[in-house]
């Protein structure tokens, strides 16, 4: 993907992100976090609410993007049914949010694991 291609998708607001990560994901069938050099994954907690959330985006250009910058944390990709066997089921248990897709903007949405599951069969059902 080019530059331009890059930054015109990260400069999307939150619902327009928010979509575009719900059809590249179900295309692609990976979701992507960010991990630290001990496999830990990135959590983030929202400043205005306390909301802790795990950031996913829907290609490892876009994780790196955001990583920029940042020391020892990479992209690692999560196969959407992994994601919904074993990440959405832990991170509901775990009162943890999904931020999906963090972009040039400050404008987050973020959503329950199950909401989030929910979106990509609905997606993925309209799909085919």
């Amino acid at each position: 993907m080019s530059n331009n291609a890059l930054q015109e998708i990260l400069e999307l607001d939150g619902e327009e992100r928010y979509d575009y990560f719900l059809d590249a994901v179900v295309d692609e069938r990976d979701i992507w976090i960010l991990v630290n050099a001990d496999n830990q994954f990135l959590k983030m907690v929202a400043e205005e609410d306390g909301v802790a959330y795990l950031p996913v985006w829907p290609g490892s250009e876009f994780a790196e993007e955001y990583a920029a910058g940042t020391d020892g944390l990479s992209p690692k990709a999560v196969s959407m049914p992994d994601f919904f066997r074993k990440w959405v089921p832990g991170l509901t248990r775990d009162g943890i949010e999904v931020g999906v897709f963090p972009g040039a903007d400050e404008e987050l949405w973020i959503t329950a694991p199950e909401e989030l599951k929910k979106d990509l069969q609905e997606v993925m059902s309209s799909a085919f």
